[in-house]
């Protein structure tokens, strides 16, 4: 199952960033840092029930769910998802595959060999292909596969819609070698991830020519070389079919056919119930249900301790029946009809639980990973203190524990942006940031000047009857929105302070403004009540002063204000409605005490939160941070469809790790489908969720990821895949030498440098290792949760003694 706020494709590439030195914290030596032992941790090995082809039956369907019908078959077109990979894989050649290491292998089905024969004067790659590897028409493939797949991707002709031609430009020829069964490519500069090339390999007759490649290879294959070919394609029924391919020269495959059939996230556990799909990944609550299913087998007939009315108590139900048979005959009827529902809710369930009896569910940790982004285009988090404080105020472990630990996955935080833990090249590089540590990271912000009380002072170049303030006054009159003009213009021109104070001097401010802090919160309510007004906060996020659908009897005062309500933050209007309940106590002179009109209905528009939400303290007495009379508040964007509930869980937590610093959040919930493209890519956030795929070749795809972001000829960012908008020159050397270095060894100690720049630059906080859940019928063997490993689809199949009843060969 797709996760929101994956980006679409398998693409991946990266850039630089400064070494970042405060008088706050001083970054080590960046050489690949390590937090912590040198040891690379093991990965999580794979769960497919490896069983032996000989005890697999020849024969059957298994139908596999994915989220949506390929938007296309070219792997290679920017609209290529997730699905598209998982059909191509079992269609076309894979030179290379990831291993369970998540190292590539050579894959013998298309090669004999395939090394750098020549180093000097030009970097030469020979390959020699298995002599029986055919396309499914017949033809054997060969150099002319090559030549036309490289013409196409290498960048050089426009005609051709490409989303990426990594590694294709720096060829500077494909020959033909000592026969038609070898492959000689030369290099104009060198290429050490040349082993990323040419896969998938699609034959000649799709890239040969723009339209074949551009239009042709969208909607069929009608020459492939894999396992299976492909069958047809249904959108009415929302399925592509496989069949086993009578020209494959490897392993035969188990399966007579192998449907990928559409199926929503949110429809899954339907799926499996009714026989539709035999494997799917879902989420952690279809999971649990799975394993309850499997708890009860033994139940003997004894009612369910979960699903529909599980949770009424003995006393509930009394009552229920007490009223259902009881004289008043309106109240009965409406009982007896809640009841009924309830007794068909609890058969419904019952049944499904029944039939989720034969599935198990297999899991490992995906080959993706979850990061915190930070906007650093613009905003308090142009800062880099800022960014680093909120990195520092992380407990990433809690985190982790939160996604991986109730499914009984290793909950430990991600040390790397290059690759996962179990990969070679792994090792933990947030050493160069530094560990949890909320003291140093209220240092980091008082540093870059953001204190207690900093929100309710004006800006220090500001006088009363300043034209400052008139234009102010002016911007009100015409209806323009004057705080955003003024954000725009510190965010944008603010310029970073020397680091000239040391640790120490730090240190004391911190502890100066723990104590302005404690002063605050004295002045406020309980910290109980505080902390329920905040959560409460968070989750009302904008709403509109004036339009709460309060009455207001006072009219705006004639002193030149406009009318017109203004967007605040619920936080910002609890403070106008503190603020205006103390200016009526002066006024009054009865010692604070405020008259009930002043309370209730009838007080100033928009001055309380909507009924029913309690009003959250002034920042100033919850000790939250500002500067020139702004507030420290960030915008955390996230999406909110069902199969998203973990990571708004992890957003909640990382919002209240925030608060405990003098940072508050407010949180944007979006749908899914535009959660990605109006907001992550557009810039539209401060903060925000979501992941990344791994890869084996990290010089090359982790590239345009950490790209230092450009300037466009109209004023824009060019920003490739870096959606943080943070990178430098630096961290951008560091990719290009680790791509051309031909030593593994060399290019891996390269890529933990940037990783530990990256760490440095905070603009990407990865959090943990993505679980997988995958649903499978129990008798179904090497297929489930692949970790790293590409599935072998020629060995998946139905155990021996169990084929003939599965459900697969029911539906046939």
């Amino acid at each position: 199952m797709s996760h929101v706020g994956v980006p679409r494709g398998t693409v991946r590439k990266r850039r630089t960033l400064a070494l970042l030195t405060t008088g706050v914290l001083t970054i080590p030596v960046l050489a690949g840092c390590s937090s912590g032992d040198e040891e690379a941790p093991r990965g999580v090995a794979q769960d497919i029930a490896p069983t032996a082809r000989q005890a697999v039956a020849d024969g059957s369907t298994v139908n596999w769910a994915i989220d949506a019908l390929p938007a296309t078959f070219n792997a290679f077109q920017a609209d290529a998802d997730s699905a598209t990979t998982r059909v191509t894989e079992a269609l076309l050649p894979t030179l290379f595959p990831m291993d369970k290491a998540g190292q590539p292998r050579l894959n013998p089905d298309y090669l004999e060999s395939a090394k750098v024969i020549e180093r000097e004067p030009k970097q030469v790659v020979l390959y020699k292909l298995n002599q029986q590897a055919v396309w499914s028409d017949g033809r054997e493939i060969g150099a002319p596969d090559f030549v036309a797949q490289w013409r196409a991707l290498r960048g050089k002709d426009s005609a051709f819609w490409t989303a990426r031609n990594s590694g294709y430009e720096r060829i500077e020829k494909i020959e033909r070698g000592a026969d038609d069964l070898q492959v000689r490519v030369t290099f104009s500069k060198p290429y050490g991830d040349w082993r990323s090339l040419f896969s998938p390999l699609y034959p000649k007759e799709i890239t040969g020519s723009p339209e074949t490649f551009n239009d042709g290879a969208r909607t069929t294959l009608k020459n492939t070389a894999g396992p299976f070919v492909l069958r047809g394609v249904s959108k009415a029924d929302g399925t592509v079919t496989l069949a086993r391919n009578p020209r494959w020269w490897g392993d035969k495959a188990k399966l007579d056919t192998l449907v990928f059939r559409a199926v929503a996230p949110k429809d899954r556990t339907k799926a499996l119930t009714d026989g539709t799909v035999d494997v799917a990944d879902v989420d952690p609550s279809t999971a649990d249900r799975i394993t309850l299913a499997r708890r009860d087998r033994g139940g003997n007939g004894q009612p369910l301790t979960h699903g529909p009315g599980a949770d009424v108590s003995p006393a509930a139900a009394l009552y229920s029946y007490a009223v259902a048979h009881g004289s008043d005959e309106k109240a009965a009827e409406a009982e007896q009809a809640a009841r009924a529902k309830n007794r068909k809710a609890v058969l419904a369930y019952a049944a499904e639980q029944k039939a989720l009896r034969d599935f198990a569910v297999r899991k490992s940790l995906e080959p993706a990973y979850t990061q915190l982004a930070l906007n650093g285009e613009s905003g308090p988090l142009a800062d880099d203190r800022v960014r680093r404080a909120v990195a520092r105020a992380l407990d990433r472990e809690e985190l982790a524990r939160t996604v991986l630990g109730p499914l009984g996955l290793p909950a430990k935080p991600l040390g790397s942006h290059l690759a996962l833990a179990g990969q070679p090249g792994y090792a933990d590089g947030s050493g160069a940031l530094g560990e949890q540590n909320e003291k140093e990271a209220r240092a980091l912000l008082a540093d870059a000047g953001w204190t207690r009380g900093g929100a309710l002072q004006q800006p220090k170049d500001t006088k009363a009857g300043s034209e400052a303030e008139k234009k102010g006054e002016k911007a009100g009159e015409d209806g323009a929105d004057a705080d955003t003009g003024e954000e725009k213009k510190t965010t944008g021109g603010a310029e970073k302070k020397d680091a000239e104070k040391t640790d120490k001097d730090a240190d004391k401010d911190a502890e100066k403004t723990d104590k302005d802090a404690e002063k605050d919160e004295g002045k406020a309510d309980k910290a109980s009540r505080d902390e329920e007004d905040s959560a409460a906060s968070r989750d009302e996020g904008l709403y509109i002063v004036g339009e709460d659908d309060k009455p207001a009897a006072l009219a705006p005062a004639a002193t030149g204000t406009s009318a017109v309500p203004a967007l605040a933050p619920a936080r910002h209007a609890a403070f106008q409605s503190a603020a205006l309940l103390r200016q009526a106590a002066a006024v009054l002179g009865e010692d604070g005490a405020v008259a009930a009109q002043d309370k209730h209905p009838g007080g100033a528009a928009g001055a309380y939160a909507p009924a029913g939400t309690p009003a959250p303290a002034p920042a100033a007495a919850k000790g939250q941070l500002g500067k020139d009379g702004k507030a420290l508040t960030l915008r955390f964007v996230l999406p909110s469809g069902p199969g998203s509930q973990s990571l708004r869980t992890v957003g909640d937590k990382i919002a209240a790790m925030l608060e405990k610093i003098g940072i508050g959040t407010e949180i944007t919930k979006v749908p899914d489908e535009s959660y990605f493209k109006d907001h992550i890519a557009s810039g539209v956030y401060d903060l925000a969720l979501y992941s990344w795929p791994a890869s084996a070749y990290p010089a090359t795809d982790g590239r345009p990821i950490y790209a230092k972001p450009e300037p466009a000829t109209d004023g824009s960012l060019l920003v490739e895949q870096n959606y943080t908008r943070v990178g430098t020159d630096h961290i951008d050397q560091l990719f290009d030498r680790a791509a051309g270095e031909l030593d593994e060894k060399a290019a891996r100690d390269l890529m933990k440098q940037a990783d530990a720049r990256i760490w440095a630059a905070a603009g990407s906080i990865p959090l943990y290792q993505r679980p997988q859940l995958v649903a499978v019928d129990k008798k179904l063997a090497n297929v489930g949760a692949f970790g790293f490993a590409a599935p072998r689809y020629q060995d998946i199949g139905f155990k021996n003694r169990q084929a003939a009843g599965s459900s697969a060969d029911r539906k046939k």
